[in-house]
């Protein structure tokens, strides 16, 4: 099976104690975990920093599923949840891919950090996964909320962990099962 993960720095596997971009070591990030546990061939295409693309990139024709968590850079450049949500639509419904190929996560609430020094990126991010299930639905794809999945974040508030990954990773292996 070929797997393509697409996101931003929690997908690239981000360490947030690294100030040049650094990665966790592969046994620590959830898409190397989650190839390990398969046997799938599974591409990170995470990016630090990416943001809900205006258009839908051509992924290989024989890709069997499109795992795809974006939105979090949107609500820190000051989309409200529903733009983001409406981005989101608009790069959703321009993939080539059929909606039983996609599953879309909505990443996990952001919290208090570094990086989020206020409620109200918090609550944006919490509306904001209600927006992408009620999306998916909408489109016919498949939905899952890490924020159900209780994935500890950095200092920051908003990466993962290396146990906020492994977490990650063992509550999508449940959810493809």
């Amino acid at each position: 099976m070929k797997v393509i993960c697409f996101g931003d720095s929690n997908t690239y596997g981000h360490d947030p104690r690294s100030w040049l971009g650094g990665r966790y070591d592969a046994d620590s990030r959830w898409v190397d975990i989650l190839a390990a546990e398969t046997g799938w061939e599974v591409c990170n295409m995470g990016q630090n920093g990416r943001e809900i693309p205006r258009s839908a990139p051509s992924f290989p024709a024989d890709t069997d599923l499109l795992i795809l968590m974006l939105g979090t850079n949107d609500l820190f450049q000051s989309c409200s949840p529903e733009e983001a949500t409406s981005k989101l639509g608009h790069f959703l419904s321009g993939l080539s891919l059929k909606p039983d190929q996609i599953l879309l996560i909505a990443p996990p609430p952001m919290a208090l950090g570094q990086w989020v020094p206020s409620q109200q990126l918090i609550d944006d991010s919490r509306a904001f996964a209600r927006y992408c299930r009620s999306l998916a639905q909408g489109l016919g794809i498949h939905f899952a909320d890490a924020g159900d999945w209780d994935i500890s974040l950095a200092y920051d508030g908003v990466h993962f962990t290396e146990q906020g990954h492994r977490a990650f990773a063992a509550n999508l292996l449940e959810v493809l099962r």
